[in-house]
């Protein structure tokens, strides 16, 4: 009788073994393969809401470029430079998405004088690397455009840093835990730590996801395994202590998918020169489309007040 329910035991341990092996993967798959958008509907999207107008996107004077990631993978950039003053302007795109994306905002920044930058994010439009670290990696890669900048224009460039949802997470990882290099940051509907995040999104999935408490332990396992950091490290709010330079901070009041008071939380922690807006209308990343003026006008006091 004890060999049998010694054999039951086992055989259990096993199944539970087994399927938390298959949560596991399964949970962060739901992470590191994030489905990404199809170029063409995102490059439909924008010219039907004339957020991107080809022949004025193609008559800027610009040059595609790769640059190599230290993460073992090329970076598909583009440098537009319709201006003869060295001020430039690096944007970071939100997960799934892609560099055409950000062409309302360069369009916003050339018009008050800057030069820009735009990228594809790893595993994103035409870059390469496997997975989507939400920032973790993505960071490296941005110093990697940075340096590229610094090298193209010298180190006397003045520049800033854009980015939208993961793209602003990761440009305040950049900012503070790698280098506080750019003259200064604005970053649109961040999230404040991955880990809430990650609870957030869970909790309003309850139908696939039944428990957040068991879900995220399980990624963050297979997440450290597989691609070696950790959910905790990827942590916004912890980066933003250390960064001095000035920082615009985006969000809308209705972001349904990374709350408002994360950005709220963010402005709080920062030190120094700052800025907090949060827009009346919108959804995620929506504040410039359903705010154009205000945004617009926020960002030129901010950029007053710094002056940059």
């Amino acid at each position: 009788m004890r060999k049998k329910g010694l054999a039951v035991a086992v055989s259990c341990a096993g199944v539970l073994g087994a399927a938390a092996v298959g949560l596991g993967v399964y949970f962060s798959n739901r992470i590191m393969y994030m489905a990404t958008k199809k170029e063409d509907i995102i490059l439909e999207r924008e010219i039907s809401a004339k957020r991107l107008i080809m022949n004025e996107y193609n008559s800027l004077p610009k040059e595609e470029v790769w640059i190599h990631s230290p993460n073992g993978y090329k970076i598909k950039t583009v440098f537009i430079h319709p201006h003869p003053a060295k001020r430039y302007v690096i944007f970071c795109h939100g997960v799934t998405e892609n560099k055409m994306n950000s062409v309302k905002y360069m369009n916003l920044f050339l018009s008050k004088g800057f030069n820009a930058v735009i990228f594809d994010h790893r595993r994103h439009g035409e870059s390469g690397g496997k997975t989507t670290s939400f920032g973790f990696y993505e960071k490296i890669d941005l110093k990697a455009v940075v340096d590229a900048l610094l090298e193209r224009e010298g180190k006397n460039v003045t520049f800033g840093i854009h980015g939208e949802s993961m793209g602003a997470a990761t440009t305040l990882l950049y900012a503070g835990s790698l280098e506080d290099r750019a003259n200064f940051y604005i970053v649109d509907c961040p999230f404040s730590d991955f880990s809430e995040q990650l609870a957030h999104m869970f909790q309003k999935e309850r139908e696939l996801v039944p428990s957040s408490k068991l879900a995220i332990p399980l990624a963050n396992f297979f997440i450290k395994l597989r691609d070696g950091y950790t959910i905790q490290s990827v942590s916004p709010k912890e980066a933003v202590k250390h960064i001095e330079k000035p920082v615009l901070f985006i969000h809308s009041k209705d972001d349904n998918f990374i709350p408002a008071h994360m950005t709220e939380t963010l402005y709080e922690l920062k030190k120094g020169p700052k800025k907090l807006f949060i827009a009346e209308k919108g959804d995620h990343a929506q504040s410039y489309v359903e705010n154009k003026g205000k945004y617009s006008q926020c960002v030129d006091d901010f950029l007053e007040e710094n002056d940059v």
